[in-house]
């Protein structure tokens, strides 16, 4: 018996711990906007609370049945690194909220930014900015 207790609280522990923290204003991830329409559209478009889907603590808004069931079957292929906080602040090793029409699709992902200012600063040398926050993310995750 204390092996299973021991055994459920480990589980409990990792399933708790598991998700990457989110960037979220009243429990909407990324401000409403649909993360698919970014990659299938290549723009930002507000999503709509009928077509949501709970995820990583928060819900997430799309625009159409389609987006909400394509996020569905592959979160992580959509959902913004670094859990939607602004890519270029986890670069400097910090969290800042994002503006959901500053986002950059790069090499297949989605990555926001506090403003169009700070996403021209990022993107003067991306690949850099990435690596950074890359090394900086586990830590600033696990800072909750």
């Amino acid at each position: 018996m204390k092996r299973l207790s021991f055994f459920i609280l480990v589980v409990f522990h990792y399933s708790v711990w598991a998700a990457d923290i989110i960037f979220s204003k009243g429990d909407i991830a990324v401000n409403g906007y649909d993360v698919v329409a970014y990659h299938t559209e290549a723009k930002a478009i507000k999503g709509d609370k009928k077509y949501s889907h709970h995820w990583n603590d928060v819900d997430w808004h799309f625009s159409s049945k389609k987006n909400r069931d394509a996020f569905k079957k592959s979160p992580s292929r959509y959902a913004p690194q670094y859990g939607g906080f602004c890519a270029f602040a986890v670069s400097k090793g910090s969290l800042a909220p994002t503006d959901p029409h500053a986002w950059t699709i790069y090499k297949g992902k989605l990555y926001l930014n506090y403003s169009k200012a700070v996403r021209t600063t990022w993107k003067k040398d991306i690949d850099a900015h990435i690596q950074r926050a890359d090394k900086n993310w586990p830590r600033l995750n696990k800072a909750r």
